[in-house]
């Protein structure tokens, strides 16, 4: 590396693995004077036509001189980065700082040329565009605001890099060149590109994985047993429909199969690519396999092998080094410590796990990190009998291990688009990146369902996994989580019910629920769980224990045909005695009677019935002998579909082959998933109009950056006194209640006489501060004999005034107390809080979360969200507060947030809200400088 002293240190914080647009990765790095013999290869490798894009002339070699310019930078005016694989240059990209002649120039000067060469092999692999925006974001940190680049018209991919990029920019021909200028301040185009860009290769990435042409299971044993021969077997008999391989060096000449399957002792010896390898050696093998396969052409690896992150500090460097390793041939690894992937479709049968069944064709999409609980849910959907049961199943799995590479997200980005996938189902233990995940988590929930269940919720992260550390507690991630239309549950049997609901059923249109059945106990059951879950159930319609299948059809036929309902909850129990309804005929009475109103959902709470259950998944018929066969029918017959938005027009046709029923063994659990259903079906209508952020004329967007920049220049990182957080939050019409010193009787009359009575005198020392009722306020202070009073009686009842801090302000209207506070989280990010001041919030957690930015809909939200928000609407006959004034104040802290980074927490304590307006009695913010890299910057993945 560079170490001359006229050059800047080394910015390793540059260097960034990155997916490309066909799924493999790059790494991208400075270019220093260590990289010649490099560079020169490079370019040995590129075709003459590319050359000659690059430099407007047939170039067929690079001189020494071109070699030291191109390798020597200061990383500042000059700066070249290189994509790499296999450690070997794929492309370079540099810029140069020039002034307003065009000539070489320093700082103050923020324009630059910048250059691209792309070796032919990786053309239209998006490389460049990676590269572009990787420059650019090293280009704002080193104060350079615009790119200039000159190309030939011939170019037309370069042309079109930098057309498709987002940026606002200008164009112009002359001389036969084409010149494009353009600012590198990201647009809403730009980062909506960067976006597209990032879900379709990192989508891309997964599908490889999911679905190989072919698979090389390595460390398969020569005998029965253990974890590579078990996943070798489950492979072939699943009827993997790609070509399959066997793998184990200690194979002795001649043997060429194992179990059928063509063995080898190297991937090496495979004649053919390789797309997917399974990796079930010991880890101290492990890198020499990566190695093998990266120089095979290997496109991804799924490591079950243990013995990493999760054996301690060791284990955990020896991930570091596989996550490396793996990515500098462009692999992305799920694991180590992985349990597989599945992926049920027709065209794959891929069971690369050790799952000894392949579980049923469905169209649930399932993620979970921890094998044993991958496991437990697999076994969930799959059988028929005991709790939900039905024929639903899973289109494709992943269990992650240590997700040292490929995590939730990536899986996400695939299932969002997947036609096999009609909801998502995600166990995590922890969210490498909670601000990322909730992006991708509100895209997907507005066309497809997502429910997680989040276990490890009360401790550290398990040990193999890598996460950014985070000062919001649980709840509050879970609030946010729900605020990105995520289904969050606390179970996975929760997990499981809400699943098959949502896999069977339409989303309901609103809370009503119709309750039928022939018990009337069980019926009460159902109608107080719908209270508790803030359904809205009418009375129970109890048929009795005589009724018979068409009764039920009868009745369930009236609840649908009801405009005043919305869903439906049969319950049942058996029915002893001559001419009971069987299983077979109840099933096929509410299947009927469902079918034919298919826009509303239908859920069934059984008691004992299991062959109600199996009949009511019945796909086809539901005669007896049908019901016994079913499990030999792979799956019901779907079409590919999108769950449609709770007020669309359902096609009765189309729904008849979706229409399943799913059946619960208890009240509540069917209730509390019809629940979540329909908090979910309201966050998709509310979604469609998420509202939008205000612009204000008296914000001073300018003059708070130039204060935040001069007071910055103090230090790193500082607590803003009084009169400075007055003067920035006022920057934003955020006016504060000044409060001025008391140290004495006398400081606090003149105090009082200059902001006029009547007054509140205050203690501020940390025990007392925001504590009313420890009586260290006195309100409503008349005139100066009271207040002197006052304050004798203050000093008295907790000590002299230098521990107290006494502050005299100027009373404001009578009002309902709340707190407002922003906070930058490492993890999840700009987060906006909200509640009630005291106790509601402290000591009952009452506070309400959204990210910032926040629209004027989140707003009236969040106002309306915590438990407490009827103290703001006039309860108990008292005076409405002025809940306009609370959003707009809201809305003016999130934009605050949000233009500058460098805000990094806001607390307003107390805001008192009045019939009309309000008066923020105390407040503190504090600056840090923004991070190099923020949520404008480049795609990349987590560094190891």
């Amino acid at each position: 590396m560079q170490t001359s002293p006229d050059r800047h240190a080394y910015p390793a914080h540059w260097e960034a693995d990155v997916v490309l647009r066909d799924g493999g990765t790059a790494r991208i790095r400075p270019i220093t004077v260590d990289d010649a013999d490099r560079l020169v290869s490079f370019y040995e490798q590129v075709s003459d036509e590319s050359k000659y894009y690059r430099f407007f002339a047939p170039y067929p070699r690079l001189s020494a001189k071109d070699v030291h310019r191109f390798t020597h930078h200061d990383f500042v005016d000059r700066v070249g980065l290189a994509a790499t694989v296999g450690g070997e240059f794929i492309a370079t990209v540099r810029y140069d700082r020039i002034g307003a002649d065009g000539t070489p120039a320093s700082a103050p000067a923020d324009e630059a040329e910048v250059a691209f060469l792309v070796q032919d092999a990786h053309q239209g692999r998006g490389v460049a565009s990676a590269l572009l925006e990787h420059i650019g974001a090293v280009a704002r940190e080193r104060g350079i605001r615009r790119f200039a680049a000159e190309v030939l018209p011939a170019n037309t991919k370069m042309i079109k890099v930098f057309t498709d990029a987002g940026y606002t920019q200008k164009r112009s021909f002359e001389d036969g060149v084409v010149r494009l200028e353009f600012d590198l301040e990201p647009t809403d185009r730009s980062l909506a590109v960067q976006y597209a860009r990032e879900h379709r290769a990192e989508a891309r990435s997964v599908q490889r994985l999911l679905a190989p042409g072919s698979v090389a299971v390595i460390g398969a044993g020569r005998t029965p047993g253990g974890v590579g021969r078990s996943v070798l077997g489950n492979i072939r008999d699943a009827g993997y429909t790609g070509r399959l391989y066997a793998v184990n060096k200690a194979l002795p000449d001649g043997h060429k199969e194992l179990d059928g399957v063509p063995a080898h002792r190297s991937v090496r010896d495979i004649d053919g690519p390789v797309d997917l390898a399974v990796v079930a050696v010991p880890a101290e093998h492990v890198p020499e396999v990566v190695t093998e396969c990266g120089e095979h052409g290997v496109q991804g690896l799924v490591v079950v092998s243990a013995g990493y992150a999760e054996s301690g500090p060791e284990g955990r460097e020896r991930q570091r080094a596989l996550v490396r390793h793996a990515r500098t041939y462009g692999m992305r690894i799920i694991g180590p410590n992985a349990f597989g992937i599945i992926n049920t479709s027709p065209q794959v049968r891929l069971n690369a796990s050790l799952a000894p069944e392949v579980p049923r064709p469905g169209r649930i999409g399932l993620f979970a990190q921890s094998g044993a609980i991958g496991i437990a849910l697999l076994s969930r959907l799959h059988r028929r009998g005991g709790g939900v049961t039905g024929v639903t199943g899973v289109s494709t799995f992943v269990s992650s291990g240590n997700r040292a590479d490929v995590s939730g997200n990536d899986v996400l980005q695939y299932w969002y688009e997947d036609p096999d996938t009609d909801v998502v189902l995600m166990y995590l233990e922890s969210i490498g990146n909670p601000r990322k995940f909730a992006r991708l988590a509100r895209r997907t929930a507005a066309a497809k369902p997502l429910v997680v269940v989040q276990g490890a919720r009360h401790g550290a992260a398990p040990q193999g996994h890598a996460v950014r550390a985070t000062r919001l507690p649980h709840a509050t991630v879970s609030a946010l989580l729900r605020q990105a239309g995520v289904i969050r549950v606390d179970t996975i049997t929760e997990l499981v019910d809400a699943g098959l609901l949502l896999a069977r059923q339409p989303l309901p249109a609103g809370p009503r629920v119709a309750i039928l059945g022939n018990s009337e106990s069980l019926g009460l059951l159902t109608y107080d769980a719908c209270l508790a879950e803030g359904l809205r159930p009418h009375p129970p319609q109890d048929l009795t224990t005589a009724a018979s299948a068409a009764d039920f059809h009868a009745a369930l036929s009236h609840a649908l045909a009801d405009d005043r309902c919305d869903a439906v909850v049969v319950t049942a129990i058996p029915a002893v005695g001559e001419g009971s309804v069987g299983d077979a005929a109840l099933a096929q009475a509410l299947r009927s009677a469902s079918a034919a109103a298919p826009a509303k959902p239908v859920l069934v709470v059984h008691v004992e019935l299991g062959g109600l259950a199996e009949a009511l998944s019945a796909a086809a018929s539901t005669a007896p002998q049908a019901a016994a066969e079913a499990d030999d029918v792979p799956r019901p017959a779907h079409t590919g579909r999108r769950i449609p938005a709770p007020d669309a027009p359902v096609d009765a046709e189309a729904a008849e082959d979706t229409h399943l029923i799913p059946a619960y063994p208890a009240a509540e659990r069917a209730v509390r998933a019809l629940g979540q259903a329909v908090a979910y079906a309201q966050w998709r209508r509310d979604s469609a109009e998420p509202g939008k952020v205000p612009e204000y004329d008296d914000i001073d967007e300018k003059g708070a950056a130039a204060l935040i920049e001069g007071l910055l220049a103090r230090g790193q990182g500082l607590t803003l006194g009084t009169d400075e957080t007055c003067d920035l939050l006022g920057h934003y019409g955020v006016q504060v209640h000044r409060a001025l010193p008391a140290p004495t009787p006398d400081a606090a009359s003149e105090a009082a006489r200059s902001l006029g009575y009547p007054v509140a005198l205050k203690a501020t020392a940390p025990h007392l501060r925001h504590r009313a009722d420890l009586g260290g306020v006195r309100l409503d202070l008349a005139d100066e004999d009271q207040l002197r009073r006052s304050y004798a009686e203050l000093t008295e009842l907790f000590g002299a005034p230098e521990e107290l801090r006494p502050v005299v302000q100027r009373m404001a209207p009578r009002g309902v107390d709340v707190v407002v506070r922003a906070v930058i989280d490492p993890a999840a990010g700009a987060v906006l809080s909200f509640g009630l001041a005291g106790a509601a919030s402290q000591l009952l957690g009452d506070t309400a979360h959204r990210l910032i930015p926040v629209t004027d809909r989140e707003a009236t939200s969040l106002v309306r969200s915590i438990r407490t928000a009827p103290l703001l609407f006039g309860w108990r006959g008292s005076a409405p507060a002025d809940t306009r004034a609370l959003e707009e104040l809201l809305l003016r802290v999130s934009r605050l947030v949000d233009d500058h980074p460098e805000v990094v927490a806001v607390t307003l304590e107390p805001v008192v809200v009045a019939s009309h307006g309000l008066s923020v009695l105390g407040a503190s913010v504090r600056l840090a400088p923004p991070p190099a890299r923020d949520d404008l910057g480049p795609r990349t993945l987590p560094a190891y």
